[in-house]
């Protein structure tokens, strides 16, 4: 995660499917990876999911019942540092590439997702990337998925309807979903519980509905916002005056401050 210091977690329906016992302080991403069975922590009995440890029991994602989807499709070049996968073939050939998957749930999440099927995976942008990736981490259906903040490359119309189809599944298929997540629109209709962790300790965890900020504030953002400022002491940064921008900078005496009489070499 961007920040791990303070993370939120949006859980639609309940986590009542999820048992975990951890005493170590970790990033929101790590623990995620954690439930997912990616990361073994402990014994056996440690992270338990659907009644099977998340880790060992292998057929949980095996079967698609517990499904992962977080991170970019990326690696690491030498300088270059993170690198999108590329490579020339369409996003057709990816998501139909995905055995196993229901024609009629595979064509409802292209159209969701709005997917040009002739897209050149080595020619799209990081949104159209991330729609393809999201589709084929869909295509079966699960008992628990775990999003690691997979909604930040998209655009709004596109966040809203993937949310009311997360929404959907869990109505309709009794499913859990675990969102972490650091941006909150839209989100005080979709979520059901909401957990606040602070350096890798759960802080506080409520069903929303009965989120007592929530009813004397127009929406989550605001108390959310209430939350972390509270925690770091932080007051919202006020306007810069003109005395503030005619001090002296540090970088005025520097020996590295940028000089007429420097030489350069190409």
């Amino acid at each position: 995660m961007d920040n791990p210091r303070s993370s939120m977690i949006s859980t639609s329906t309940s986590l009542l499917d999820l048992d975990a016992s951890l005493s170590a302080p970790m990033d929101l991403t790590t623990l995620l990876k954690i439930l997912a069975g990616k990361n073994m922590v402990g014994g056996r009995d440690v992270v338990r999911v659907l009644n099977c440890s998340a880790f060992h029991d292998t057929h949980l994602v095996c079967s698609g019942d517990l499904s992962y989807l977080g991170g970019s499709w990326s690696k690491t070049v030498g300088s270059a540092g993170e690198v999108p996968l590329q490579g020339d073939f369409s996003a057709e050939h990816m998501i139909f590439g995905v055995e196993g998957a229901d024609p009629v749930r595979r064509e409802k999440l292209i159209q969701l997702l709005d997917i040009d099927l002739e897209w050149r995976m080595h020619k799209v942008s990081d949104g159209q990337r991330r729609r393809v990736q999201i589709c084929m981490g869909l295509l079966h259906p699960f008992k628990v998925l775990l999003l690691d903040e997979v909604t930040v490359d998209l655009d709004v119309v596109a966040r809203m309807d993937l949310l009311d189809f997360f929404k959907e599944e869990c109505e309709q298929r009794g499913a859990t979903i675990v969102y972490a997540t650091h941006i909150f629109d839209g989100l005080e209709t979709w979520a059901t519980d909401l957990a606040y962790i602070q350096d890798g300790e759960l802080k506080r965890t409520d069903k929303l509905s009965e989120l007592p900020e929530l009813q004397k504030s127009s929406n989550l953002l605001s108390v959310v916002e209430s939350w972390l400022r509270s925690e770091t002491k932080i007051d919202k940064k006020r306007p810069i005056t003109q005395a503030q921008i005619q001090k002296t900078s540090p970088f005025d005496t520097s020996p590295f401050r940028s000089s007429r009489h420097m030489a350069y070499y190409r």
